[in-house]
C-alpha cells in the first residue's frame, strides 16, 4: 500500500502542477482578451468546467499528503512530508481566501483590479504546487518507488 500512495501522491501533485502552470502562463491572461460582451459568460464556463477538473484532484491531493503523514513509509523525512501538507494547506488558504472571491468579483463582468490580483496571487499557488512537485518526487526517490 504505501508504494501505491506514494505514486498516486506524485501522479496527482505532478498532474496539479502542471495544470496550475497552463493556467498561470496560458489561462489567466487570456482573460482579459476575451472581452467585455461575452465575459461574464467565459467566466462562469470557466468556474463551472475548473471546479469539475481541479476539486477532485485538491480532494484527492489533501487525503493523500494526510496519509503520507500519518502512514509516514519508514525511508521519508518526516519533514517532506510535513512540508507538503503544510503547502496543501498554504494552497487552499489562498484558493478559497483569495482566488475564488476574484472569480466570484469577475462573475460579475471584467475587472481589471480583480483580474490583476487573480494574476499576482495565483503565483502564490504556483510556487506551492511546484515546491510539492519536487517535494513528491523527493518521496519517490526515498521510497525507491
Amino acid at each position: 500500500m504505501p508504494t501505491i500512495l506514494v505514486l498516486l501522491h506524485a501522479f496527482v501533485t505532478l498532474a496539479l502542477v502542471g495544470l496550475i502552470w497552463t493556467i498561470q502562463v496560458v489561462h489567466y491572461p487570456l482573460f482579459a482578451l476575451v472581452g467585455t460582451t461575452e465575459f461574464q459568460r467565459y467566466e462562469r464556463e470557466h468556474a463551472t468546467r475548473m471546479t469539475w477538473l481541479v476539486a477532485p484532484l485538491m480532494l484527492l491531493e489533501l487525503g493523500i499528503a494526510i496519509a503520507l503523514v500519518v502512514a509516514r513509509p519508514p525511508k521519508v523525512a518526516p519533514w517532506l512530508t510535513w512540508s507538503g501538507l503544510g503547502l496543501v494547506a498554504l494552497v487552499w488558504i489562498i484558493t478559497f481566501g483569495v482566488s475564488m472571491p476574484c472569480h466570484q468579483r469577475l462573475s460579475g463582468g471584467f475587472d481589471v483590479a480583480a483580474h490583476r490580483r487573480l494574476v499576482a496571487t495565483n503565483w502564490l499557488r504556483t510556487g506551492a504546487w511546484t515546491v510539492r512537485g519536487f517535494l513528491a518526487i523527493a518521496i519517490v526517490r526515498a521510497t525507491g518507488c
